[in-house]
């Protein structure tokens, strides 16, 4: 059976340009785009550890290549599609005066967790500065990717105590 043919015009055809054209935009976009996250301001002296962790990350953490969100800055970085991204110089977490809270040692350097939904939280203890590690919820029960920075972490931020 053939269905007979009609003429679109009219406001029949700005709704089917109007759908080809979003149609086309979301084929378009990329999923690769950088995340964004709010960039720390740390204080001076905790600021410049930010820069030297930086210059040690790996480009490779948990096999996902770096991929830095934005705005571009020292004290962030990211791998994978926002898998995994790092914040330094971050305020101390009201969570760490918990005497519940839970952690976890990793290679030598101490980090609080924060379990969420969306996936785990880690804040380093008894650094000069925190470092914040945000995992998605692919590691839930994996902390797997604190192995990759543990070593950039305990290199470049110094004990506190």
């Amino acid at each position: 059976m053939t269905l007979p043919l009609r003429r679109l015009s009219g406001p029949r055809l700005a709704r089917l340009s109007g759908v080809l054209v979003l149609a086309v935009a979301v084929g378009c976009s990329s999923t690769d785009a950088p995340a964004s996250v709010p960039v720390p301001s740390p204080p001076a002296e905790e600021a410049a550890y930010c820069r030297a962790l930086d210059k040690e990350l790996p480009k490779t953490v948990a096999g996902h290549e770096r991929s830095d969100p934005e705005p571009s800055s020292v004290t962030t970085a990211g791998w994978g599609d926002a898998a995994i991204v790092l914040r330094c110089g971050v305020p101390r977490p009201e969570r760490m005066s918990d005497p519940q809270a839970k952690g976890v040692d990793v290679d030598g350097v101490n980090w609080m967790l924060e379990e969420r939904d969306s996936g785990p939280r880690f804040t380093t203890t008894y650094r000069k500065t925190y470092v914040e590690v945000t995992l998605d919820e692919r590691y839930l029960h994996d902390i797997s990717p604190l192995s990759d920075l543990a070593a950039p972490v305990a290199d470049t931020v110094p004990p506190s105590l």
